[in-house]
């Protein structure tokens, strides 16, 4: 089987699956979701900075979906992509993880590629990006025989009809599925070119308590369009597209609440003038 090589391990996230697993398990002492871990959650917003960054966010949402049992699929929407972008999918082969090779849901996949018009990516042939691959090693953590599904989808409606659809197919299917949408928040400062409230603490708090604070109210209203119209209007989701089609394929799969697990921002690992927003929530 062809596998697809981790092109960010050993600099993003450690290489090897003892560095990993250590690496998991401080994450997951990082924070309390006791509450949560016992609830029937059908997926999760995640965010994708390097684990040093968001990773203690991501493994804990992630962690959030385990009380489901015999997962047959994961599902991980991302990448970054503008509205008139084409959605991405890869249907065949595997995807390094240092857990070993997590394998492509080639059924599930090719159904979908068939139905939409893809960039198709294979192992050898494909963009390089970090939404996706840093959610791999926790996938294949906590669901170490699940295939996964991995699609980059723009933000714009067609996507939310990609997630609906993929909900529909794994019902016909009779597959446990949850769902994955990869996205960080506010890229603010000189750094990305957005800086409407000058430096300091001040800019800061306007990221922590508006701008930030409205993304995640449209994802936990549960409603996508209104996810992709915050992001593109205020810069407060680099991913819009991942996150809305992930609530829109939750809410196919029956999902009606959304909960936020963690939130922070680089500046409180590196303070400086430039910084991003990071935010876990799981849906059910």
């Amino acid at each position: 089987m062809e596998i697809r090589p981790a092109v960010f391990s050993g600099t993003w996230y450690p290489a090897g699956a003892e560095a990993c697993r250590e690496q998991i398990e401080q994450f997951l002492a990082q924070y309390d979701t006791s509450g949560l871990e016992k609830r029937n959650f059908l997926g999760a917003i995640v965010p994708h900075a390097g684990w040093f960054y968001s990773g203690a966010i991501a493994c804990n949402a992630i962690a959030c979906l385990g009380s489901q049992k015999d997962i047959d699929t994961v599902a991980v929407f991302g990448m970054h992509l503008h509205p008139s972008s084409s959605p991405y999918i890869m249907h065949s082969g595997a995807w390094e993880t240092p857990f070993g090779p997590l394998e492509i849901d080639y059924e599930l996949g090719s159904e979908l590629a068939r139905r939409f018009d893809f960039q198709v990516e294979t192992c050898s042939h494909f963009v390089q990006d970090n939404t996706i691959e840093l959610q791999l090693p926790f996938v294949k953590y906590f669901f170490p025989s699940a295939r996964l599904v991995p699609i980059g989808v723009p933000p714009r409606g067609e996507s939310l009809e990609i997630g609906r659809t993929l909900a529909g197919l794994a019902r016909e299917k009779g597959l446990e599925i949850v769902i994955l949408g990869s996205t960080d928040l506010t890229h603010y400062g000189p750094n990305y070119g957005f800086s409407p409230h000058g430096t300091g603490r001040q800019a800061l708090q306007w990221v922590q308590e508006k701008n930030d604070r409205r993304i995640i109210d449209a994802i936990c209203s549960m409603d996508p369009a209104s996810v992709i119209e915050e992001a593109l209007a205020n810069q407060n989701a680099c991913c819009s597209g991942a996150a809305a089609t992930a609530l829109a394929t939750t809410k196919a799969l029956g999902a009606d609440t959304a909960e936020v697990v963690a939130y922070s921002t680089s500046y409180e690992k590196s303070p400086a003038d430039s910084f991003v927003g990071y935010v876990g929530i799981v849906m059910g």
